[in-house]
């Protein structure tokens, strides 16, 4: 419980600090298999519910789509605070059945990393 909460506070820092911005944030999506459901039977949900037509959603930018063997995939998108709700209730009403689902709020720590590593700085 104490997770979630934390994790609602970064979202909702981070959506607050993009709106004073005008800007995107990066949202971090892991669509877990159900493993008690095979991949047919998975696809077969997620097609009658029209996941694949509805998600992305227009407009929103893919930065990242992975899958990954025993979780399931893994989707970054880069989000227009204003949008957050919309990406919710797509994945809510077209991926819940075939997956479960969590949500993370992210940053691309890589070109910090990069910069600290050229320059010799500790971590």
């Amino acid at each position: 419980m104490l997770r979630k909460l934390l994790l609602l506070s970064i979202a909702a820092a981070v959506c607050i600090n993009s709106q004073e911005n005008n800007e995107t944030f990066l949202l971090t999506i892991f669509l877990r298999h159900d493993q008690s459901k095979n991949v047919d039977q998975i696809n077969d949900i997620t097609g009658k519910t029209g996941f694949r037509d509805k998600f992305p959603p227009k407009g929103i930018d893919v930065v990242s789509w992975y899958v990954m063997m025993g979780i399931g995939q893994v989707v970054t998108l880069r989000v227009p605070p204003s949008r957050l709700r919309e990406v919710n209730r797509i994945i809510e009403t077209s991926a819940w059945g075939g997956y479960r689902t969590e949500f993370y709020p992210t940053y691309d720590y890589k070109p910090i990393w990069q910069s600290d590593w050229a320059s010799g700085k500790s971590r």
